[in-house]
């Protein structure tokens, strides 16, 4: 099966000029999700993985998927004012502006093996910022997976500090 075929391009979302990668196919076929799944978790198994961390929202969905299937805890980041005790925050900047992620500030323990997910890689912003919160935390970066890489947007090259990123699809 090649994923490919389930990933929908929607133009000029969500403005002028973008081509967004749409997963709801993906998402909506079994095989598919099941497939880009285990894609996305082969890499790390018997790497001793403690917890998977997803960025919000989309990040959720393969980060509990993967922490599933490596047998593992997940742990969300998410948006500002949506974790209920205590966080740490993480500021970084977005093509034209900032935003903010936050985790519970008992979310990761020193030295524990962390697995970085999202659905997408494009400048690395989202990422970098999720790592740094793990890393500022005492967390070890085991890897980052994503289903999709937007390659020309060179978002792996921020990365580089925390591994190397996997990504199941490229663009």
């Amino acid at each position: 099966m090649d994923l490919h075929t389930l990933i929908r391009d929607i133009a000029d979302y969500p403005k002028p000029g973008i081509v967004f990668k749409d997963i709801s196919p993906l998402l909506r076929d079994p095989a598919g999700l099941a497939m880009a799944v285990e894609q996305m978790a082969n890499p790390y198994r018997g790497k001793g993985i403690e917890l998977v961390c997803g960025a919000e929202s989309r990040g959720f969905i393969f980060g509990t998927a993967l922490a599933q299937a490596l047998s593992a805890g997940f742990v969300p980041i998410r948006k500002p004012g949506k974790l209920p005790y205590q966080t740490h925050a993480m500021s970084y900047d977005l093509e034209y502006g900032k935003d903010t992620l936050e985790i519970h500030t008992d979310a990761v323990m020193p030295g524990q093996k962390v697995l970085m997910v999202d659905d997408l890689l494009a400048t690395g912003g989202t990422m970098q910022a999720c790592c740094e919160l793990v890393k500022q935390m005492g967390g070890t970066i085991a890897g980052v997976t994503v289903l999709i890489e937007l390659t020309f947007l060179k978002g792996r090259q921020k990365l580089r500090p925390y591994g190397e990123a996997h990504a199941v699809l490229t663009y």
